[in-house]
Order: C-alpha cells, then structure tokens, then sequence
C-alpha cells in the first residue's frame, strides 16, 4: 500500500517527510533562479563596457561599470534568495522579496539604457515579489 503524501506549509509531503514545493513557491524559485543568471551576465557585460547599453541625458547616469557591478551583486543575491525559498529557510521568502523589489526599482533606473530588458525584468521582479507574498500568506508564515 503507498503511503499518500500529507499537506506540509509548502504543500505536499513526500513519504520521507522531504516537503515538495508547488504553486505560487515553485513560481518563484524558479523565476528567482533564471532572473539571477541573466543579471549576472548583464552584469558582466556591463563590467566589460560591452557597447550595447547606449544612452543620452539621464538623470540616474552611472559608469556604466558602476551598473555592470550593481546588476552582478543583485543577481548573485537573487540565486541566493531562490536557493534559501528553495531550501525551506525561513529567510528565504524574505529576502527574495527585498532582493526582486531591489532589482525592480534598479531595473528602473536602467530602463534608459536597454529599455526592452529592463521592462521584462521588472515584470519578472513584480510576479516574484506577488508569489512570494502570496505563498507567505497561504501558508499564514511571516516575513
């Protein structure tokens, strides 16, 4: 006879008692760990003065190495958030949202620069933020 899996605060359990993550979680873990990567490398392409940022007057105008940098220690702290919620880590869901609401309000500041990237990642940035919060209070845990 199979064991039936029992409902964990993530969702289902494993017979092992190992949790499995599901909805709104798994959205977010995994949007965590693919939005990480590509700021990384848009951080690095930034670092290496790559030539396909280009942008005129602009209020929030950094070195464009300056933003290389920024966009590199945002995204290895978004691979860090999504492998803390990935993990179970009650900081995790936390972090993941100050983390994507810190890249969101970056990605603004560098829409001048590549326009049609910053406004798909802070569309990105928004659903994790809205998961998080959302699998934060389905399963009544705090931030």
């Amino acid at each position: 006879m199979a064991a039936t899996p029992t409902k964990g605060p993530r969702g289902p359990e494993s017979p092992a008692g190992n949790e499995v993550i599901t909805g709104a979680t798994l959205f977010a873990v995994v949007t965590l760990l693919v939005s990480g990567p590509l700021s990384i490398l848009l951080g690095a392409s930034g670092i290496a003065g790559d030539t396909v940022f280009v942008s005129n007057r602009y209020a929030y105008r950094f070195d464009l190495t300056a933003w290389g940098w920024l966009h590199l220690l945002i995204g290895v702290a978004l691979v860090v958030a999504g492998l803390g919620v990935a993990a179970g880590k009650t900081w995790g869901r936390g972090a993941g949202i100050c983390v994507a609401a810190i890249s969101l309000i970056t990605q603004f500041m560098f829409i001048p620069y590549y326009p049609a990237w910053s406004i798909t990642v802070m569309a990105i940035d928004l659903l994790i933020v809205w998961s998080l919060a959302r699998s934060s209070a389905a399963t009544g845990a705090g931030l």
